[in-house]
């Protein structure tokens, strides 16, 4: 399996071999002894994996269920009206199915797939970047990306990535991933980090947003027996990220900043619709604040353009 896909999960090798994931685990420990394969917190991966990305068709595989848990509580945040931007992944496309049913929605993004998603959306309109295509994340990417990035203001970036630590925050395989997501990062006032469990405690090599610049991570609930998984959302949460647990009692649960071996839950306040006057400077962390035309393909570039009207966000939306 893991040479098919090029990565797979303890969860879903005990789903697929009918067996526990501690036999599982014992079993990868005696395949990486032998140099068959890599182990990665939560799964495996072919050898050399740290500087190896898989491709989409692989990843899409990866941690499915868990995906979908994210994007439905990860969309619970976006409000009517909003203007965001959603990075390129296999987490945030399953976000953007969820975000066809936000009305008056405007969604700036470099992903394919994340536009074909909500190409057919009502209300919904959808701003693509610039860049050069890149063919294994359906990707645009690239100085024509970055430039496209430029003098844009929303309320929020969603993003996902290869790996997430406490130590270095986001991070990914791909360097030129890596600098597109940056200039997301640029053009948000918050920050949303989208990743399953399988990725805490994973170092890539490229970082794309440092842990003092990520204001929310929306996650899983780590299998019961996984002290790393739950030892580095804690860690997470000690430096401010606000965790959000997809799956929990209630459809989802927050946390941040408490001692203790697992952050401690509480309700997740009501999102709150953001203008200009309210949103932070680039980079920085604040607390959540929380009949239209067809949908249209058009540039960051041009969106960028457009006056501000009355300063606010929704204003980015062709009225």
């Amino acid at each position: 399996m893991v040479r098919a896909n090029g990565a797979v999960s303890l969860r879903e090798l005990a789903r697929v071999v009918q067996t526990s994931e501690v036999t599982v685990r014992r079993d990868v420990r005696a395949l990486e002894a032998e140099g068959l394969l890599d182990r990665r917190h939560g799964g495996a991966v072919l050898p050399g994996g740290f500087s190896r990305e898989s491709g989409f068709p692989q990843k899409s595989h990866l941690a499915s269920a868990e995906k979908t848990a994210i994007a439905d509580l990860a969309a619970s945040l976006v409000t009517e009206g909003e203007a965001i931007v959603v990075g390129a992944g296999t987490t945030t496309q399953e976000l953007a199915r969820r975000l066809a049913r936000v009305p008056g929605l405007t969604v700036v993004t470099n992903s394919l797939l994340v536009a074909q998603a909500l190409a057919h959306a009502n209300r919904v309109e959808v701003v693509m970047t610039g860049g050069t295509l890149r063919g294994s994340n359906y990707a645009l990417v690239g100085s024509g990306a970055e430039q496209s990035l430029q003098g844009l203001r929303v309320s929020r970036a969603f993003l996902s990535g290869s790996g997430l630590t406490a130590e270095r925050g986001l991070s990914t395989s791909n360097m030129l991933s890596a600098s597109v997501d940056r200039a997301l990062v640029q053009a948000a006032g918050e920050v949303v980090v989208l990743a399953d469990h399988t990725k805490l405690g994973t170092d890539t090599m490229f970082q794309t947003v440092p842990t003092e610049v990520i204001t929310r991570l929306v996650t899983d609930e780590p299998p019961a027996h996984d002290d790393r998984a739950a030892t580095e959302l804690q860690a997470l949460a000690d430096q401010g990220v606000q965790i959000a647990v997809a799956g929990a009692a209630g459809g989802g649960a927050e946390s941040g900043g408490q001692t203790g071996r697992r952050p401690r839950r509480m309700a997740s306040p009501p999102p709150v619709a953001a203008t200009t006057d309210d949103l932070p400077l680039p980079g920085q962390r604040r607390a959540h604040p929380a009949g239209g035309p067809p949908p249209q393909l058009r540039s960051a570039a041009s969106l960028a353009e457009q006056p501000s009207g009355n300063g606010r966000v929704a204003d980015l939306r062709r009225r």
